[in-house]
């Protein structure tokens, strides 16, 4: 799969809640660097998160546009966040359903025709002032 089509399929298949075509499209050794936080790696791993995700946030993507180096090993994408703060997350404000609309993106290293690394990148301080 071409890296644009991969990184949009990716985008998709999270806005339609379909973790598992989502998880499907991650390389079995996936890295993701999670926004301000660790370097997590493995598939097991990102689907944890996604389930921790899911818990605490309801989250879709919009104004979403990808793009992707000519021989198709390295993407990007930029977009915005349409959320809700479902459920309190460990060290953050308490949740009560607060929305809140927020820029961002990520980059993406493609591997075997799947997403080898995910970075993802957003202004935590501007969520913050948003839920808080």
């Amino acid at each position: 799969m071409h890296a644009k089509s991969l990184i949009s399929a990716y985008y998709a298949a999270f806005n339609a809640g379909d973790m598992p075509t989502f998880l499907g499209l991650l390389h079995d050794e996936v890295v993701h660097d999670i926004n301000q936080g660790e370097r997590q790696h493995g598939k097991a791993a990102f689907a944890s998160f996604m389930d921790h995700m899911n818990r605490c946030y309801r989250e879709r993507l919009a104004d979403i546009v990808v793009m992707a180096s000519e021989d198709g090993t390295r993407g990007a994408a930029e977009f915005v966040v349409h959320g809700q703060y479902l459920n309190t997350d460990e060290g953050l404000p308490p949740a009560n359903g607060q929305t809140y609309v927020l820029p961002a993106g990520a980059f993406f290293e493609i591997r075997d025709g799947k997403v080898a690394r995910v970075t993802n990148y957003y202004n935590l301080n501007d969520w913050q002032a948003q839920v808080g």
